[in-house]
């Protein structure tokens, strides 16, 4: 067994939590674990877990290890995958988070034709509008809308979504359209977020950026929520185009106070960067090009 081998053999135990359900995983014996343990700490010259009687503790040597290993041992995997399926299908699991107003209104169909040009890859989407921790938890992507990124991530920009100031003709003929963001601030506003405080920022034609903060009459985390109390006529909001624009177009909503700008956020795909792409992963990659 090579050093590779013994390095993926310690990721499942300390996975596992036991060297004999990793052992029952591998199909090989307890007592061949055990041995294999033992080499890697004459190896490395450190108890890497502490196995007294009644007692299973990964040591602080131990757990650096297992962070490395694991690391290393899925670079390994998915190189070994690559090259021995060269000419075969891309197959296998890729799991993504998606912001969830964004992908049921708008990227559902690239998903849908995805699917159907890789039939043999396994989609897990999550839709939910939450930062999802890529360093913790099983996602290959996740799909951010924002307006810049951060550097623990590497960020390949997709697309951009522009934001609009919208209300319906009925809201504007029963309460005067605002002509400027000082009226805008009396009016009855739909917020997305879940703070009680809302602050939109814009910009004038002469690029000086002015804010103003108020109390929404309704605060929601569903853009498609506050479109759709904005189509009742409850008050103004502030809306991406993937939701506002068919509305926009039948006359549903009616877009004001043309003389500011809302900065367009940018869309992300994002994946992390210690992070090698396999086939599944740059063949997501290389789908994923929206219109601009």
């Amino acid at each position: 067994m090579g050093q590779m081998e013994d390095l993926k053999l310690y990721v499942q135990v300390v996975e596992q939590g036991s060297i004999s359900k990793a052992a029952g995983n591998l199909r090989i014996a307890k007592s061949a674990v055990s041995r294999r343990i033992s080499i890697l700490e004459e190896r490395y010259s450190s108890v890497l877990i502490d196995r007294t009687p009644g007692k299973w503790e990964i040591t602080k040597v131990g757990l650096d290890l297992y962070q490395r290993s694991r690391a290393l041992v899925a670079e390994f995997e998915e190189v070994n995958e690559d090259f021995t399926s060269l000419h075969a299908q891309i197959s296998g699991p890729l799991n993504i988070s998606i912001p969830r107003d964004f992908g049921l209104n708008y990227l559902r169909q690239k998903l849908f034709e995805f699917q159907g040009k890789y039939p043999n890859i396994k989609l897990s989407i999550d839709f939910d509008d939450r930062f999802v921790d890529l360093e913790t938890e099983n996602y290959d992507f996740a799909i951010r809308i924002t307006a810049q990124t951060d550097n623990k991530h590497i960020s390949k920009r997709i697309g951009a979504i522009r934001r609009y100031i919208c209300a319906s003709p009925e809201y504007l003929s029963l309460n005067g359209t605002p002509r400027n963001l000082e009226d805008l601030q009396a009016h009855s506003l739909l917020h997305y977020g879940t703070t009680k405080r809302g602050n939109w920022t814009f910009q004038t034609s002469g690029r000086k950026e002015k804010s103003i903060k108020f109390s929404p009459i309704i605060s929601s985390n569903s853009g498609q929520f506050l479109g759709e109390a904005a189509l009742n006529s409850i008050g103004i909001s502030m809306l991406p185009d993937f939701i506002a624009d068919k509305y926009i177009e039948t006359g549903q909503l009616k877009t004001i106070l043309p003389q500011f700008s809302l900065s367009p956020y940018e869309i992300y795909l994002t994946h992390l960067g210690s992070r090698r792409l396999n086939r599944r992963m740059r063949a997501f990659s290389s789908e994923l090009e929206l219109e601009q």
